[in-house]
């Protein structure tokens, strides 16, 4: 057990800024080692993630799968009438399951006997917090409040909407402009899509989903396309107005203009470090507003900490709640631990969804020149009777030179789950032959990332 300080000299051994998934993590394990810890939130327990980012969008994508659900059954012999739906009854079951949430956040911290601070705080000095007229001080002070939504200065702005006020809307959008191309913008297009929204999505860019391997890029693309979302590309807004009957144009910089009754702009996220009081300790900043950490998450103030999203890093909920864990054994475990950044998993729960892990192929010839590339496309046997024409994309990256697996990436049902048992094979450094000698689940879609056997053709 940690024998702290926090009698002696200061109130706590650990203040952290933001409850967040990795703030609450890190301070319950920190907690857990014999620490004196306190957290502050301004807003509701369990951050982004919890309130307003991978819990609610699941939930609305589960919602909106029920279409395509009820459109296949009829290739299995089902018949029903045409189902109707309830935005408002969606957004009321969510927003209990939210709620019911929080409380075990509350709870969690509470069992821990970590100190619950209600309000914004900002750093004095590198011991002290103040907390409205309350200050505190701290052995170590760790930042993790997370990011917030980018709203880019669009003449027009203040009638479009971000995420966060998308799980908020009374009612559901009838025609949405969704402006951005990463996995938000991607998700909530399929959202409003499956619950019967006429959608647009718009994206600056060549190609949406940047930072993603480019034949999963362009799959979901036509996949997107084929379900009539009006899916445009090198496409961007130069002002948005509001019409005398309600509503919204938004006219492209090519002079065209679109109509709609929502504009949402998922234009990426930005940190949440202004007003915290850092420029009074001289953290040093990253370009952009992140927090810069070296590889314990310490920032250039010793005592000063930061975690997730904040720091640019890797933003992902399972990350900041990683770095968190590694943080606390770090300063109270006897253990420092650096937080693993490589081979981590992701999902981005389009329709269809994306899983992936590891190296893109361009990533892939980058750091190891020549790589030999696995590529599956087919149609999944649900639709050879549901009727749809969507197919699946499997691929995989090998290192030839060490026969090991360094990319896996998928499109098509279930590939977020999929994809994180594969993630553990190349955590291990799994090789193809591995791969190859591993006997797949019959008839699944996933035997396909153990069956391919022939190198794709260079392009």
């Amino acid at each position: 057990m940690y024998a702290g300080a926090a009698m002696a000299s200061y109130d706590y051994d650990l203040f952290t800024i933001g409850a967040g998934s990795g703030g609450v993590r890190a301070s319950r394990i920190s907690a857990g080692y014999g620490a004196k810890v306190a957290v502050a939130e301004e807003r509701d327990l369990g951050g982004t993630c919890v309130n307003v980012g991978c819990v609610p969008k699941k939930l609305l994508v589960y919602a909106s799968a029920f279409s395509r659900d009820v459109e296949d059954a009829a290739g299995f012999g089902w018949t029903a009438p045409a189902p109707s739906h309830d935005w408002k009854t969606l957004i009321q079951n969510k927003d209990t399951e939210i709620e019911r949430l929080n409380g075990i956040y509350a709870s969690l911290l509470d069992n821990a006997g970590v100190a619950r601070i209600e309000g914004r705080a900002r750093i004095v000095d590198a011991h002290t917090v103040a907390v409205g007229d309350d200050t505190y001080t701290a052995e170590h002070i760790l930042v993790a409040v997370g990011g917030w939504p980018t709203m880019p200065p669009v003449p027009g702005i203040e009638h479009a909407i971000s995420s966060n006020e998308a799980f908020h809307l009374e009612r559901m959008p009838e025609r949405p402009i969704i402006v951005g191309g990463g996995y938000i913008a991607v998700e909530f297009a399929g959202i409003f899509h499956g619950l019967g929204a006429d959608v647009t999505q718009l994206y600056r860019g060549p190609l949406f989903l940047r930072g993603f391997d480019d034949d999963v890029r362009t799959h979901l693309a036509h996949e997107m396309r084929a379900q009539s979302i009006d899916l445009r590309f090198d496409a961007n807004v130069a002002k948005i107005e509001r019409a005398g009957d309600g509503t919204l144009r938004a006219t492209l910089e090519s002079g065209e203009k679109l109509e709609g009754d929502t504009v949402m702009y998922a234009t990426g996220r930005h940190p949440l470090t202004k007003d915290l009081g850092l420029e009074n300790v001289d953290v040093a900043m990253e370009e952009g507003g992140a927090i810069a950490v070296d590889d314990y998450s310490r920032t250039s103030v010793p005592n000063i900490w930061a975690i997730g999203d904040v720091t640019d890093r890797v933003n992902l909920t399972p990350v900041a709640i990683h770095e968190g864990m590694c943080l606390a054994a770090t300063l109270f475990g006897d253990c420092p631990t650096k937080p693993v950044h490589e081979n981590v998993a992701s999902a981005v729960f389009s329709q269809p969804p994306i899983g992936s892990v590891g190296l893109t192929e361009a990533e892939a010839r980058a750091r190891h020149g020549d790589v030999d590339i696995y590529r599956s496309g087919f149609r999944e046997l649900k639709h050879t009777l549901s009727g749809r024409e969507e197919r699946t994309l499997m691929k995989l990256i090998v290192d030839p030179a060490t026969d090991r697996v360094v990319g896996a990436h998928m499109v098509g049902d279930h590939a977020g789950e999929i994809i994180q048992g594969v993630s553990i094979a190349l955590k291990c450094g799994a090789t193809k032959a591995q791969f190859d000698a591993t006997i797949g689940i019959h008839p699944t879609s996933a035997e396909e990332f153990v069956t391919m056997r022939e190198k794709a053709k260079p392009a």
